[in-house]
């Protein structure tokens, strides 16, 4: 039986642009689950403010803040005691509901939050094994967490002392890409923002990592979380997580070698 939205003190927090094409499954995932929807919207200029509109969502307008800090103002845009924090690219599924409720309505006070395991939509079924598991905690009292981390990788956490984080079954579905060509442009994008902040917070790049770095995250998708059972979009996946990681050192040298004025080729 679904759960009632006045039974369920939740917000969902989402932050999202253009996001059209996913968002209208992320919505309707929640509806008539959680009590409230609210949405930091940076700007769009497609069909996903109407969409917002008809599932009765808070839209919040804010120029993008980074990945970290647009998080964090949906997080506080929130009112409901818990908030449950998505991408305009995620849903979860039944399973996973009906642990989140149980949650909440139980509301132990000692529990801050709880981690929930993501996975890769990617035509018509899951990437099983690619990137998995890939818990993250995305359930978290209000009043008890904040997102960090260096953009593009955000990260949830819940503040010292303020209790303890929980696993929970059921899985989030992500609709992260539909192609591979589009998740190898945006790993680029992110690889930039990545080795940016890294250089901008005193990191320095390596040769010996720019060689042996994609090689390990190509074996570590290929052999430890057995991407190979995924098939062929496995095999592309690994490549996807080589080549993010290639490009990231490989700017970060480069950001080195501007900084020393070094803009001639290696004698």
């Amino acid at each position: 039986m679904p759960d009632h939205a006045d039974t369920l003190p939740l917000s969902v927090a989402i932050v999202c642009k253009d996001s059209a094409r996913t968002i209208a499954r992320t919505l309707a995932s929640v509806a008539g689950w959680a009590s409230e929807i609210v949405a930091v919207d940076s700007g769009s200029t497609d069909q996903t403010l109407s969409l917002l509109a008809g599932h009765d969502a808070t839209v919040v307008q804010s120029e993008w803040l980074g990945h970290v800090k647009t998080k964090q103002r949906a997080l506080e845009s929130c009112t409901r005691p818990w908030v449950f924090c998505l991408d305009s690219d995620e849903s979860p599924d039944e399973e996973l509901k009906r642990r989140i409720a149980a949650l909440v309505r139980a509301d132990p006070g000692d529990t801050a939050g709880a981690r929930v395991n993501r996975k890769v939509w990617y035509r018509g079924r899951f990437l099983d094994h690619a990137w998995q598991p890939e818990r993250r905690l995305r359930l978290v009292r209000r009043d008890r967490a904040a997102w960090s981390g260096v953009d593009p990788h955000d990260r949830l956490e819940v503040r010292p002392g303020g209790g303890r984080v929980v696993d929970l079954p059921g899985t989030l579905r992500h609709d992260s890409f539909a192609t591979f060509a589009e998740q190898y442009r945006k790993d680029v994008a992110y690889a930039e923002m990545m080795a940016a902040n890294l250089h901008a917070s005193g990191a320095r790049g390596s040769r010996a990592r720019l060689v042996l770095s994609p090689v390990g995250a190509f074996v570590k998708q290929m052999v430890l979380k057995q991407a190979w059972r995924d098939g062929p979009a496995g095999w592309l996946a690994a490549m996807a997580t080589a080549s993010a990681t290639l490009h990231k050192h490989a700017v970060l040298l480069e950001l080195d070698r501007l900084d020393a004025g070094d803009l001639g080729p290696d004698r």
